[in-house]
């Protein structure tokens, strides 16, 4: 897949194209890149998405921004992974958002990329001060010379699936609902780096993930499984500010791995959320937290036999 830092002057190929966010890349989305995809192999077309970054949301009010499911690299290996052959990524900034919906369909989906075909959610909305609607679109689309075509939501679990919805599953811990509204685990990559060898020192080295962004959208102590390793390994991952270690209020992504003692520092990861064991506390002493600590690799350990035991009840019944 080839990956555009920007919306070019002008379009070397025709296209057909979806236009979002896409953080999470949950199953409405997924619905949504599949249908691009054969509706451009329909008409010997690449397959394009156009995201932003940042997140519109982030960039005017940074402080009040929903917290991200995904980075920018996440997104674009999830993007990649299903088949798609282009992703541009146009940066927001001022200029752009004062951009007027008919120059971003003229400038940017006539000229600079030549959509021929492309496929909106029902609620997209474009343009200065979101002035777009689909009612225009479908005008100047007219105008111009290319298809739109919209997608209703797609519903999960009885609820839309949407970033919204899997931000408030993940944020109450309901880590089986975030699940089942990405069709997939939720995760987080990124390199392992040095910590503060607390954990060695408690009896339980950790492998400290660095996340790209500070307000990860769950919390607390959780069963995992990190890939990157070669075979999947399973962990209890602490993710959260540590308040019996230090006070600055920095979010940590810690994973004991278990029956694990290779050096992977520089690696890069993905650690996948199973199950929410506990909410972070903070405790009196080391002492205190050491002895949690125990506790928490004992209940992760049990979830993987447990899971393990339902999943050759699963292969046994005819």
């Amino acid at each position: 897949m080839r990956v555009f830092r920007n919306i070019p002057a002008r379009a070397d190929v025709p296209l057909a194209l979806t236009i979002g966010n896409f953080d999470g890349v949950h199953l409405g989305h997924r619905a949504m890149l599949e249908r691009l995809k054969r509706e451009a192999a329909a008409r010997g077309l690449p397959a394009a998405v156009m995201t932003f970054e940042p997140h519109p949301r982030e960039f005017f009010a940074p402080d009040q921004a929903p917290a991200r499911l995904s980075s920018l690299r996440e997104k674009i290996e999830m993007i990649a992974s299903l088949g798609i052959d282009r992703v541009y990524v146009r940066r927001f900034t001022f200029d752009f958002a004062r951009t007027a919906a008919e120059a971003f369909v003229s400038d940017m989906l006539v000229r600079g990329l030549d959509v021929r075909w492309l496929l909106v959610g029902d609620d997209f909305r474009f343009g200065a001060r979101r002035a777009g609607d689909i009612v225009l679109l479908r005008a100047l689309a007219s105008q111009f010379g290319f298809e739109v075509h919209s997608m209703s939501s797609v519903m999960v679990a009885g609820r839309r699936a949407s970033s919204t919805a899997v931000r408030e599953a993940l944020a109450a811990g309901d880590v089986l609902l975030a699940t089942q509204l990405l069709g997939r685990p939720y995760t987080i990559s990124g390199r392992v780096v040095a910590g503060n060898r607390i954990g060695r020192t408690l009896g339980f080295p950790t492998a400290n993930v660095r996340m790209r962004h500070n307000r990860p959208a769950l919390c607390g102590i959780f069963a995992v499984r990190v890939h990157g390793l070669g075979e999947p390994v399973e962990g209890a991952a602490s993710l959260g500010v540590r308040p019996t270690i230090d006070s600055l209020g920095i979010p940590v992504l810690e994973v004991h791995l278990l029956d694990f003692s290779r050096d992977i520092y520089g690696c890069h990861v993905q650690v996948e959320f199973l199950s929410k064991l506990r909410d972070e506390l903070k405790y009196p002493d080391l002492e205190s937290l050491r002895e949690q600590i125990a506790l928490d690799v004992a209940h992760t350990r049990q979830y993987f036999s447990n899971e393990a035991s339902a999943s050759c009840v699963r292969d046994a019944a005819p």
